[in-house]
């Protein structure tokens, strides 16, 4: 699974790596190092404009935990942070979703745990693992838009836009910290993932990729990152790693 993950990366880093893109700078989000389930994270998608008709490809900030447009409430979406991608097309929760309305989510890398027993009087633990591969990674996703409505349609607060990242089964750098890794878009899928007409599951399945294994690297941190309170650089210092499952 991906369940927090590190998202640096400003929107001019993005248009080198993508292109044209456009975004409003006041919902640009600030630098994280701890993003956790339903925060706001920063989302790349392409939408027919409505009233020039034009496809365009935004970077815009949506929650993380896809809410499908029928729930009653959005109290569920924190447990639909992550779409597994062999069933993804067939889920009620995304198949509408995955064939329509895809997007990339930008990140540094994400965490993983594994627990540590207790020991010369030290108690159990989980020790955090960074996996990264040291250059962006567009992690593939898929966005939903729910409606309140209790709240008049043309109310923007009775819009939520949310979103969950596709996970698969971990590679073998990945999968000796967890058995499941977010799937990633490489830029040159990055088109056909993001259009909306392409509604095809194997051609939709065949973008998606697993980060190259000698590329992926897994680095133990210190425990502060357990708390979704902690944030910044520090986050991601090397500490000793007592299971031996780091590079």
């Amino acid at each position: 699974m991906c369940g927090r993950f590190v998202s640096t990366t400003t929107p001019v880093d993005l248009v080198e790596l993508m292109g044209e893109l456009r975004w409003d700078p006041a919902e640009a989000l600030a630098p994280s190092w701890n993003v956790a389930p339903t925060d706001p994270v920063p989302a790349v998608l392409e939408r027919v404009d409505r009233e020039t008709g034009e496809l365009v490809r935004r970077l815009r900030p949506l929650r993380w935990g896809l809410v499908p447009s029928w729930s009653k409430d959005p109290s569920g979406g924190a447990r639909m942070i992550n779409a597994r991608s062999e069933t993804v097309h067939q889920k009620p929760a995304f198949r509408k979703a995955f064939a329509a309305r895809r997007c990339v989510i930008p990140a540094d890398g994400y965490y993983e745990w594994q627990p540590v027993p207790p020991a010369d009087g030290r108690k159990a633990f989980k020790q955090p693992y960074f996996l990264s591969t040291g250059s962006v990674m567009l992690f593939a996703g898929l966005y939903e838009f729910w409606r309140d409505r209790t709240l008049p349609e043309e109310d923007p607060a009775a819009w939520l836009a949310s979103a969950t990242i596709i996970t698969t089964d971990a590679t073998d750098a990945a999968g000796r910290v967890h058995d499941r890794m977010p799937l990633t878009i490489a830029p040159r899928d990055l088109s056909a993932w993001l259009d909306p007409a392409l509604a095809d599951p194997a051609e939709l399945h065949h973008l998606l990729h697993s980060p190259a294994e000698d590329a992926l690297t897994v680095r133990a941190v210190a425990t502060a990152v357990n708390s979704v309170r902690s944030d910044g650089p520090q986050l991601l210092e090397q500490v000793p790693d007592p299971l031996g499952l780091a590079d």
